[in-house]
């Protein structure tokens, strides 16, 4: 099923995840695991973009409870290119500040695992609404947390589509 589709039949939030091994990707797994029921009892689905194959998509998602959301594996980027989300710097997911948040995330259980896509392609949430960004998180740095039920949380104002 295609991210039109899903959107189509409920709003969508879609996560894009950095490469596997990256704990900040583990630590948004865990987040989304944590927030699931409060954002699928809004009415809003969940999906999930990542750089691996489907095989090591599906182990990644397993280990957080959430291999029955959708996944769509992309190795080549394409649909993080299509919604803007850029490769950042080596400060942007290297730098200080990274490694400060990256230390707390990995003393939370995020342990760093082996690179499997992009070291430098920063992540991003977006929610979709009948295929338009209704809301929209591009991260600065690959350190960035959103939080994803205020992301989530959008219902269409009466009359105005929105």
């Amino acid at each position: 099923m295609s991210l039109l589709d899903l959107s189509r039949q409920r709003p969508a939030l879609v996560v894009f995840l950095r490469h596997a091994g990256c704990t900040f990707c583990r630590q948004a797994l865990a987040d989304l695991a944590e927030a699931r029921h409060t954002i699928e009892a809004a009415g809003t689905g969940i999906a999930l973009v990542h750089m691996g194959t489907e095989e090591e998509g599906q182990a990644l998602t397993a280990r957080f409870g959430l291999a029955d959301l959708p996944r769509i594996s992309d190795p080549d980027r394409r649909l993080y290119q299509e919604f803007e989300l850029s490769r950042g710097s080596v400060s942007q997911v290297a730098g200080p500040r990274v490694w400060l948040r990256g230390l707390k995330a990995i003393l939370t259980g995020n342990l760093v695992g082996t690179p499997k896509g992009d070291v430098l392609q920063l992540p991003g949430a977006f929610l979709l609404s009948d295929g338009k960004i209704v809301k929209a998180f591009r991260h600065a740095t690959s350190a960035d947390r959103p939080d994803y039920c205020q992301l989530a949380a959008w219902r269409e104002s009466p009359g105005t589509g929105h």
